[in-house]
């Protein structure tokens, strides 16, 4: 049992006119373990939004934290390191942060231990500021678009026709949270990462 808490970090960029962008589907993977787990309302903490969930069937005897910064998510990095050292967190066992990734296949999930930005400015920020690349990350895939530019695609809107890839992709992020936290980070990888493209 450990007494540290174990964080889930997922990026985003804050308000209304993002919330349904590609860039955001981190928050979503939040907000869906939020509702499952029936957690307490978000605070304003550390440059995000807060908060922390005890007494999980997933994580027993330990607290979890659920973190969206609020930075927008080219400074997301202002708002991990400080709550990452408050809370003196391994960041390279007890952290993961969920982030899309336009290199990964529409739909799909890759789970990493550590890994390259893949020219992602959150995870850019977040490596900066915590001095290391070597915390686990949860790749939402997005894939490329063919006519689109990358900065171009991220910010756009969801299209409807997608609405079920990314609902899904949703709830299979949050469960693969879940085997983070009963089986670990490495363990996790083995399921998450065989499943195939959609």
């Amino acid at each position: 049992m450990s007494s540290t808490p174990f964080v889930v970090v997922g990026l985003g960029n804050p308000g209304p006119k993002y919330a349904r962008t590609l860039h955001n589907l981190g928050f979503h993977v939040v907000d869906e373990l939020a509702r499952r787990w029936k957690a307490p309302a978000f605070s304003e903490k550390f440059k995000g939004d807060f908060v922390k969930v005890s007494g999980l069937a997933c994580a027993p005897g330990r607290d979890v934290i659920l973190f969206k910064p609020q930075t927008y998510m080219n400074l997301s990095g202002d708002a991990v390191q400080p709550l990452c050292a408050f809370f003196k967190i391994d960041v390279a066992t007890d952290l993961v942060v969920l982030v899309d990734d336009l290199d990964t296949p529409k739909g799909t999930l890759r789970l990493r231990l550590s890994g390259g930005t893949g020219g992602h400015n959150g995870l850019l920020s977040i490596g900066d500021r915590l001095g290391t690349d070597a915390y686990p990350r949860l790749r939402l895939g997005i894939g490329r678009h063919p006519h689109m530019a990358a900065d171009q695609y991220v910010l756009s809107q969801i299209p409807k026709a997608d609405d079920s890839v990314y609902l899904n992709q949703t709830l299979e992020a949050a469960q693969a949270v879940e085997l983070c936290l009963t089986q670990g980070v490495s363990k996790a990888m083995n399921t998450v990462n065989v499943r195939k493209v959609p």
